[in-house]
């Protein structure tokens, strides 16, 4: 069983930055590719970023080159950098790690990004 609980959300204005965080209760290395997602209020929830054990990362082509998926293996932590926000990035970004060799996928509470003037 693996817990995630993410924080750093909040409210921030076009064009501003916000940093997320995601504290996973037990090592993230080899066995998960960990990832962000995020649902906007009636819409589904879509992929943000993944990143495997190895730092490969894939993103949204919404979200190329503004925002960064990194992670801290050693602190078991998962991070996202979001930079140039836009008003559709609003959205409560959940944080998922998902089990290579069993398919099983793990959410964390959801934090709430807000971009607004």
């Amino acid at each position: 069983q693996v817990q995630l609980v993410e924080s750093g959300g909040g409210l921030v204005q076009p064009g501003g930055s916000l940093s997320l965080s995601c504290a996973a209760s037990t090592k993230i290395f080899s066995p998960y590719i960990m990832g962000w997602y995020r649902q906007a209020p009636g819409k589904q929830r879509e992929l943000v970023a993944t990143i495997t054990s190895g730092s490969t990362t894939n993103y949204a082509d919404s979200v190329k080159g503004r925002f960064t998926i990194s992670r801290d293996n050693a602190k078991n932590t998962l991070y996202l950098q979001m930079n140039s926000l836009k008003p559709e990035d609003t959205a409560i970004y959940y944080c998922n790690a998902h089990h290579m060799a069993s398919g099983r996928d793990y959410w964390g509470q959801g934090t709430q990004v807000t971009v607004s003037s």
